[in-house]
């Protein structure tokens, strides 16, 4: 294990014969997304030098081709929804219509104003942006074809790769832009489409169902697997399916599709015996990691299946001061804050030779759709499949007060206890679900009792009573129920 920088054990440092470097930087990132930008903030905690290699723009598919961009679509779902079911509440307005192009100019103002202060932030902490594409070119050297044209060596005592990744399709489904597209394509479009299939329905799937399904598109949603949402709570999963399918989504799980037919009008998209004609289909099957070109392999690091295996406890790759963060990681969720949290370890490493590891356990998954999901640590399968003895205890949001005032009484709160022991995890169907997570995040990361966490108090009435509600039950003595 390496040293902090500066002392006898540290790497890299001084220059490689027969290179020419001006500066010797104590970490080069390659990669602006959640984990590079987060790397290079923290890194000024410590006073090291960092320099940053971005082709595009700092920010990443996070804040210009996903979860800031998507967000902002659903937040205009959820306005216009709100609006359309406001004489349930005695308010009296027309039937809302949707200005598309206003909505997709406010999602590139929210985008740019982010953008601008992200930017203007790491100048402030002396976060050198270099405008190209990185290669590892050798033991401390980052070689960088630049925007601008020409090349630049960058020579750093550590590296962090944070390449982030991309949009996976499948076979029969060429991207195009146009008939077939990804996120990346869906969040840009000029106009509302009609009728849309989502093949896939993760979270990127559901969640371009939910929005699209709320404004008034004819939206069918396919899984291969047996559930929406694979790897989340069955029961939860459900309920979300449910919720989905009684605002018109067409929910088929549990069937492949056939290659699509490309027309003049639109896509066929053949499903077992039957097939649904569309105007465009968006492919939402994950995410790959980006690490070709990246000069990994010939720099010794160690892939799996484009993946780059890391010492959990310090982000180092299988080559020493070399290290990753990010979408790129093997067996690590693809989430920003998952990004922010290993980039923090990694710079603690880099700066201290201490760790500062990443809880994936209390590590929480948000799926923004209407309603929410959200869970943190195991499932109840999960836990069973750890060798745990659990309990399961839910408690439902259909007789909250608060829940009943919002109109919003769909969903539960679902906790995962092991026999005699802490909560080990927790999924959350309704309103503000990813706002309301993250009580049981600190619950499961300080692996609380039922008990300890029970006895404090929820203010009434409030949304957050159903998670006091299930915690008094699963200590024993519940109150309502």
């Amino acid at each position: 294990m390496p040293g902090p920088l500066g002392s006898s054990r540290g790497i890299w440092s001084g220059g490689r014969q027969g290179v020419t470097s001006t500066t010797v930087y104590d970490v080069v990132i390659i990669g602006g997304g959640p984990g590079g930008y987060a790397a290079g903030l923290y890194a000024h905690n410590f006073g090291l030098s960092v320099a940053l290699v971005e082709k595009a723009e700092v920010g990443g598919t996070c804040l210009h081709r996903g979860c800031i961009p998507a967000k902002a679509w659903l937040q205009t779902a959820e306005v216009f929804s709100t609006v359309a079911g406001s004489g349930e509440f005695g308010v009296d307005a027309s039937p809302p219509s949707l200005d598309w192009t206003t909505a997709l100019r406010r999602k590139g103002k929210v985008v740019d104003q982010l953008h601008r202060g992200l930017s203007g932030l790491l100048k402030k902490r002396n976060v050198e942006i270099v405008a190209g594409t990185g290669r590892i070119g050798g033991r401390g050297i980052v070689d960088v074809e630049l925007v601008e044209g020409g090349t630049r060596r960058l020579e750093g005592r550590t590296v962090i790769v944070a390449t982030g990744s991309v949009p996976r399709t499948i076979p029969g489904y060429e991207i195009d832009g146009t008939r077939i597209v990804t996120s990346d394509h869906a969040l840009d479009w000029a106009e509302q489409p009609g009728r849309v299939a989502v093949i896939g329905a993760g979270a990127i799937g559901c969640e371009f169902a939910s929005l699209l399904a709320d404004v008034g598109s004819t939206v069918y949603l396919f899984e291969v697997v047996d559930q929406i949402l694979p790897g989340a709570d069955t029961t939860s999963a459900k309920q979300l399916e449910q919720a989905l399918a009684r605002r018109g989504v067409a929910v088929h799980t549990g069937v492949g599709v056939e290659p699509a037919a490309v027309g003049d009008d639109g896509v066929t998209v053949g499903y077992g015996t039957e097939s649904v004609e569309v105007d465009v289909v968006l492919v939402a099957v994950g995410r790959a990691p980006l690490t070709s070109g990246v000069g990994l392999e010939e720099a010794g690091i160690e892939l799996d299946r484009g993946f780059v295996p890391v010492d959990l406890e310090t982000m180092e790759t299988s080559v020493q001061g070399v290290y990753a963060v990010g979408d790129v990681v093997a067996g690590t969720p693809q989430l920003a804050h998952a990004g922010f949290a290993e980039a923090i370890a990694a710079v603690t490493h880099i700066a201290t030779g201490s760790t500062a590891p990443v809880n994936y356990l209390a590590v929480p998954l948000v799926v923004y759709t209407h309603p929410e999901l959200a869970s943190v640590g195991l499932t109840e399968a999960q836990a069973r499949e750890a060798g745990m003895e659990v309990e399961v205890v839910e408690e439902g949001f259909a007789g909250i007060a608060r829940a009943m005032i919002r109109g919003a009484t769909q969903g539960s709160v679902r906790l995962v206890v092991e026999k005699g022991g802490p909560l080990v995890g927790a999924t959350i169907v309704g309103a503000d679900a990813g706002e309301l997570i993250h009580e049981l995040m600190y619950s499961i990361g300080w692996e609380a009792l039922p008990e300890e966490a029970a006895a404090f108090i929820h203010a009434h009435p409030t949304l957050a009573e159903t998670i006091g509600e299930a915690l008094m039950a699963a200590s024993g003595r519940g109150l309502h129920a």
